[in-house]
């Protein structure tokens, strides 16, 4: 029987993402698409590998996310923790070089919302005097 995949939750400005790890030779899946086929641009790609590459797993894992919400860059951070709380599942000895790289740090910024009777969140309308 299969071994269960390793599962990790990662959250960036409006975007949601679902990871799991399974031993593997390096595929990455983003929404049932390639990571370079879905992302783009190639510093999202190492956004999203960075948990990996510092730990030097980089073709050990199989990788299949699903992300929804916020946009390319929000996702790419969002799959970056995701990876990174799934590699913690893996072995808990991974977590004090992954904590020293910054990759369980949620970004918590989140846009603010707009407020009745002004033009932004905080910008108000244009004033004309005369």
């Amino acid at each position: 029987m299969a071994t269960k995949p390793n599962y990790g939750t990662g959250r960036r400005k409006r975007a949601i993402a679902r990871v799991w790890l399974t031993p593997g030779e390096g595929k990455i899946s983003i929404n049932g698409r390639d990571v370079t086929a879905y992302l783009g641009r190639e510093v999202l790609e190492i956004r999203v590998k960075s948990p990996l590459v510092s730990l030097q797993l980089e073709n050990r894992y199989n990788i299949k996310a699903t992300a929804k919400g916020g946009g390319l860059s929000g996702q790419a951070g969002a799959i970056k923790l995701g990876i990174a709380r799934a590699l913690i599942e893996v072995n808990s000895e991974f977590r004090p070089e992954l904590k020293a790289g910054g990759f369980l740090t949620r970004d918590s910024r989140v846009k603010e919302s707009k407020k009745y009777g002004r033009k932004k969140a905080r910008r108000g309308f244009q004033f004309v005097k005369r």
